[in-house]
């Protein structure tokens, strides 16, 4: 069989396991107002009934909620990303003792589990006045959101040629501009799959706000989920029009960046075409 068949065998299964719950939830949004959720799989209503994602707003403060999350990963992400890449291109040139000391370092923390840090960091937001506020749900990035990130933004750098950064430092580049100027344009795969990452952490953060946050107009769209279903628990198909419109961000920043996550695989090399 020829290898672009063999391609085909294992990539439709997988895109048709991974697509189908998506369209389950469309289709299931789609369905008359207040009818229960059925198990029987119905492909697409006769008529759908578009106007469950209207009945969201006229259930809960959706709009506020999805203004909430907006201001949340526009402010978190950038900042995950410029500090993780920070620590990354700070450990891709440190002596290489130093830099595995840290790296496992980081590998201890990513281990811990996230429990464990949740009343640390309740009683230090209440200490410093952060409680039932934004910020408290940005502060991680702060730190680069996730050692991970630090680490991919590492080998990422670890892979660019060493002679790039020489022929830079001559010119008398400092450590910002060999980070702006050679790190980062070369590591823009990386960065746009941290980016991708870090929205789709603070999107779907629900943990976080239900601890922080005491008000309910500073709530975010986890927690609009939440309230809709204590609200109107029966009502299936406004439900999924309330999730389809939570997933559709998530799904167009993966569509929107999935050209990147394969490039430094690509025949060439790191540095790409």
């Amino acid at each position: 069989m020829p290898t672009s068949r063999w391609r085909l065998a294992v990539v439709v299964p997988l895109a048709a396991a991974f697509l189908f719950p998506l369209f389950w939830l469309v289709s299931t949004s789609l369905q008359p107002t207040g009818q229960p959720l059925s198990r029987r799989l119905d492909p697409w209503p006769a008529v759908p009934a578009w106007e469950n994602y209207a009945a969201v707003f006229g259930v809960v403060e959706f709009a506020r909620f999805g203004l909430n999350s907006l201001l949340v990963v526009l402010v978190a992400v950038p900042l995950t990303v410029l500090v993780s890449s920070w620590a990354g291109f700070a450990m891709a040139r440190l002596p290489a003792r130093s830099r595995r000391l840290l790296v496992a370092f980081s590998f201890v923390v990513q281990m811990t589990p996230v429990t464990a840090v949740w009343l640390p960091r309740f009683l230090l937001f209440e200490g410093v006045g952060l409680l039932d506020t934004r910020l408290a749900l940005v502060v991680p990035a702060f730190a680069g959101t996730s050692p991970l990130f630090a680490l991919l933004f590492l080998w990422s750098c670890r892979r660019i040629p060493p002679d790039l950064f020489e022929a830079a430092a001559l010119d008398g580049a400092g450590p910002l501009r060999l980070w702006a100027t050679v790190a980062m344009p070369l590591s823009r795969p990386v960065a746009v799959a941290v980016a991708t990452l870090a929205f789709v952490a603070y999107w779907g953060n629900f943990i976080d706000p239900l601890l922080y946050i005491r008000s309910t107009e500073k709530q975010t769209l986890p927690y609009g989920l939440q309230l809709l279903y204590q609200l109107d628990a029966t009502n299936w198909p406004v439900l999924m029009a309330a999730a389809a419109m939570v997933t559709a961000p998530v799904v167009l920043a993966f569509l929107a960046a999935q050209r990147w996550f394969l490039q430094p695989f690509r025949v060439g090399g790191w540095l790409g075409r």
